[in-house]
């Protein structure tokens, strides 16, 4: 019978720290110029108007405006920030 604890528990019990990636303002909530829209690793989401792309692949808001996010040609996701607020559409009555 061995009379030392095993030494899994030293060798092991590390990990990174969360790097809380993800989108940080949703489509239709407002933004503000400097405001970080999505952090990311690689471009799952790219840039459209009025955003801009960090060294890290951040996007972020170049102008005050609406998120607004649109799905494109070959199924790539384009996040916009747009600066006029959509009129409204008129109800048939």
């Amino acid at each position: 019978m061995a009379h030392k604890k095993g030494e899994g528990s030293v060798k092991n019990g590390r990990d990174s720290q969360a790097k809380r990636l993800g989108v940080k303002i949703f489509g239709g909530q407002p933004a503000i110029a400097g405001n970080i829209l999505i952090r990311q690793r690689g471009t799952q989401y790219h840039p459209g108007k009025n955003v801009g792309l960090g060294k890290d692949f951040t996007l972020f808001a170049l102008t005050d405006g609406l998120v607004e996010f649109k799905k494109g040609r070959n199924e790539r996701t384009t996040v916009s920030v747009v600066t006029e607020v959509p009129s409204e559409v008129p109800v048939a009555e």
